[in-house]
């Protein structure tokens, strides 16, 4: 049975995912001055940084729930934070050259 504990720590875990996957996806769409290359960066880069974290926080620190077998681990904790972090920054931020920056001189 699941702990109310361990389902808050699970939506922590799945908050920080999708948080760190916008915050990548925008530094790739700042930094790198092609569409295409912040989506392969971002397709590349970023489930495996998912990954690291993953493995840190459910086998290291022990956070989290029993979700069965690994695919179904690996498409909660890595493809669904993904989605909706790389859908929230393309989606719903405005992008990088849409911001008005004053003259530094």
């Amino acid at each position: 049975m699941v702990s109310v504990v361990g389902v808050i720590l699970f939506i922590a875990v799945l908050t920080i995912h999708t948080l760190v996957a916008a915050v990548l996806t925008r530094y790739f769409r700042i930094r790198l001055k092609t569409q295409l290359g912040y989506v392969i960066f971002s397709f590349l880069l970023i489930p495996f940084v998912l990954l690291i974290l993953t493995l840190l926080f459910t086998g290291i620190l022990g956070i989290g729930v029993n979700l069965g077998d690994a695919t179904t681990a690996t498409g909660v904790m890595i493809g669904l934070p993904f989605a909706l972090g790389f859908t929230i920054d393309t989606l719903y931020v405005p992008a990088p050259e849409e911001y008005d920056l004053p003259d530094t001189q």
